[in-house]
């Protein structure tokens, strides 16, 4: 009888001892895998350049590979949405934003049944944009304009109109240059004078003609009278 109930005590003490191991290796096993599961603090946003384009990245480092949908948002407007599957090493995806300096971002993981929350805090972008605007052009100084004095040509001389050329080269004809100068016409008749001094010369010698001619007569007729 003393065999049996110490051999009874014996199985009873193992048994609950037992237990107890088995107990804490089902925490430690639930403690395990509870670290091993994905946790918003294994995901990170960051805003970059890509040459002159803006990006924005997000890294899961998510041993378990647990997989997770990551959306952006810009202002409750959604920018983009892709599945991560992380690694312990880190897994990046790529959203092409040509964002703005200073623009807040809200990042979303959803990765059920552990993580269904934003990335905090939200993702701020740089102060300097990714393509800088080119500056415009110095404005060149206004070069001096030269005086009027020496822009300004001479003035010609008014050119003729047609009417003025016309009548300057067709002229009426001097009737009188054509008609035959009468005899003892003076040179300043043929040099142009007045046309009335050609005449009155004229008129001159015919009146020296006829006197002559009365004298002539005069004298033969005296000369008949002292013959008789």
């Amino acid at each position: 009888m003393t065999v049996l109930s110490v051999s009874r005590r014996t199985v009873a003490r193992s048994v609950r001892a037992l237990g107890v191991v088995s107990a804490s290796a089902a925490l430690a096993i639930g403690a395990a895998g509870s670290a091993a599961a994905c946790d918003i603090t294994e995901f990170s946003a960051e805003a970059k350049c890509v040459g002159d384009k803006g990006v924005i990245t997000v890294t899961d480092k998510d041993p378990a590979g647990v997989p997770a949908t990551i959306t952006v948002f810009l202002q409750d407007k959604q920018v983009g949405e892709q599945v991560v599957k992380g690694t312990a090493e880190g897994t990046t995806i790529t959203f092409e934003e040509d964002w703005k300096p200073n623009a807040e971002y809200r990042i979303h993981v959803d990765a059920q049944p552990y993580v269904d929350e934003d990335i905090k805090p939200n993702l701020v972008t740089p102060a300097t944009a990714c393509k800088t605007e080119e500056e415009p052009p110095a404005e060149e100084e206004p070069k001096p304009t030269p005086s009027e004095s020496s822009s300004t040509p001479a003035e010609e001389a008014p050119k003729p109109t047609p009417s003025e050329s016309e009548s300057e080269s067709t002229a009426p004809a001097d009737t009188s240059s054509n008609a035959p100068s009468p005899a003892g016409e003076s040179n300043l008749a043929e040099t142009g004078a007045n046309s009335n001094t050609g005449l009155i010369a004229g008129i001159a010698a015919a009146l020296v003609v006829a006197g002559g001619g009365a004298v002539f007569f005069g004298m033969r007729r005296r000369g008949a009278n002292s013959q008789r």
